[in-house]
C-alpha cells in the first residue's frame, strides 16, 4: 500500500518565522542537530516508510537546498523511475513563484497526472520528527476518509501567535470528534493544549488533482483555507495524532531550544529512532587537544577543540581555540572561536569568526545570533 504513495515536500513554508536564518536559504536547508538539515527528517521518514517518488517544490533561495540534495543518492533516491525531483520556480513555461500550496501543485498538475501512485503525501519541513508515513497511510485507508491530517496536542507557541507574517493562514488547529475533523481554525489566539496541525496530509492522488484544479480556477491559494476549510461539509477529513518526539521551529529561540533539547540522551534517541540520512562530508573525526574540557556536547566530524566547551551543539568543522570558554551555544559549520574568547547563549551561522579575547553573551530567553561570515 505505501509503495503506492507519492511524497511532496514544501521547503519554503515558514521561512518568515526565522528571517535571520533564511535570508540566503530556506527552512528546509536550516542546519539542525549537529550535522543535518531540516529537510533530512521529512525526506528520511518518507524513504524509511517505502516512499521512493518524492518531489520538492522550491519557491526561492533554493541554491543551498539543491547543493544539499544533489541527485538524492544519500537517500537512495537516485533512480530511473521515481526518485527525487526538485521543482524550482520557472522550471516549466507555465510555472512561476507560488504563494500557497494550491498554486504550487497546480503548476505541476501535468506531472501529477502522469504518476502511477494511488496516494499522495504533503509535508512541510519546519518540524524535525521520525514520522511513520506507512502507519499514517494505513490509518487513512482504514478510516475511509477523503483526507487525513496529522496533528500534535500542545499549546500554541507564543512566537507563532505574535508573528507578523505576510502569508495568510500560517497555522491551523482542529476541532476533533471521534477521530474526524469537525472544524478548523486559522491563526487562532488561544491558550492551553490545542490540536495543532503538522501540515502533513494524505489523500488519493486523483482526488487531490481534482480539488486543486477546482480551487485554482476559483482563485484559491492555500490548501487548508481554500480547500479543507471550505469543504469540511463535503469531505470526510480524519485526524491522525502524532505522539512521538518532534522539534517544531517557530522562531530563533525555538531553534536554539530544540537543538539544546537534543543534548538529553532520551530526546536524541527518540528523534533518531529511525535512520536519518544527510549529505556526506568526508572529514576527520573531531580532535580534542590536551587541556580541552568538554561536557555535554554534541559535536559533528571535523571539529577541533582546545578550549572549554559545555552544553553545546557543534556542527562540522567548528574550531575552538585554546583558553576559549563556550557554553550553551549552537555553532554552525566552520565557525571559528579564537583563543581566550568567551561565548554564552550564542547561535552562529556558517563561517562566523569570534576573534581572540572577545566576550559575547546572550541569555536563555534571548540567544544572540552571529550572522554568516560575520567577524566579531
Amino acid at each position: 500500500m505505501v509503495n503506492s504513495a507519492l511524497g511532496i515536500i514544501f521547503p519554503n513554508q515558514y521561512d518568515e518565522l526565522v528571517p535571520e536564518l533564511t535570508s540566503e536559504r530556506l527552512m528546509a536547508s536550516i542546519p539542525f542537530a549537529s550535522r543535518y538539515r531540516m529537510i533530512d527528517f521529512a525526506l528520511s521518514s518518507m524513504v524509511n516508510s517505502g516512499i521512493t517518488n518524492i518531489s520538492v517544490l522550491a519557491r526561492q533561495n533554493y541554491h543551498s537546498l539543491m547543493d544539499h540534495l544533489g541527485s538524492g543518492r544519500e537517500w537512495d533516491l537516485s533512480r530511473k523511475n521515481g526518485g527525487l525531483t526538485i521543482w524550482p520556480p520557472f522550471a516549466q513555461k507555465s510555472m512561476s513563484v507560488y504563494h500557497g500550496r494550491i498554486e504550487a501543485l497546480d503548476h505541476i498538475i501535468s506531472f501529477l497526472k502522469e504518476q502511477k501512485e494511488k496516494y499522495i503525501i504533503l509535508s512541510d519541513t519546519n518540524i524535525a520528527a521520525s514520522f511513520d508515513f506507512k502507519d499514517f497511510i494505513q490509518t487513512h485507508v482504514d478510516s475511509g476518509a477523503d483526507v487525513s491530517c496529522a496533528y500534535t496536542v500542545q499549546p500554541l507557541p507564543e512566537s507563532i501567535m505574535s508573528a507578523k507574517l505576510m502569508n495568510k493562514g500560517m497555522y491551523y488547529t482542529y476541532d476533533i470528534e471521534d477521530g474526524m475533523v469537525k472544524n478548523m481554525y486559522i491563526n487562532p489566539q488561544v491558550e492551553g493544549d490545542q490540536n495543532f496541525s503538522m501540515n502533513i496530509y494524505c489523500m488519493e492522488r486523483e482526488l487531490m488533482i481534482r480539488l486543486v484544479r477546482e480551487a485554482y480556477m476559483q482563485g484559491g491559494v492555500y490548501f487548508e483555507r481554500d480547500i479543507l476549510l471550505k469543504k469540511l461539509g463535503e469531505l470526510k477529513v480524519s485526524a491522525y495524532e502524532f505522539t512521538g518526539y518532534y522539534g517544531r521551529i517557530s522562531d530563533m529561540k525555538s531553534y536554539f531550544d530544540e537543538n539544546m533539547r537534543l543534548l538529553e540522551e532520551e530526546n536524541l534517541e527518540a528523534l533518531f529512532s529511525q535512520p536519518v540520512y544527510t549529505k556526506l562530508r568526508d572529514d576527520n573525526p573531531t580532535r580534542y587537544y590536551d587541556g580541552a574540557v568538554v561536557k555535554n556536547v554534541m559535536a559533528a566530524d571535523g571539529c577541533v577543540i582546545e578550549g572549554n566547551v559545555e552544553n553545546c551543539v557543534l556542527f562540522r568543522g567548528v574550531k575552538i581555540g585554546k583558553g576559549a570558554v563556550v557554553k550553551n551555544c549552537v555553532l554552525m559549520q566552520d565557525t571559528v572561536i579564537e583563543e581566550g574568547a568567551v561565548l554564552d547563549h550564542i547561535i552562529t551561522d556558517k563561517n562566523a569568526l569570534v576573534t581572540a579575547g572577545k566576550e559575547v553573551r546572550g541569555t536563555d530567553t534571548f540567544p544572540v545570533f552571529v550572522a554568516k561570515y560575520q567577524v566579531i
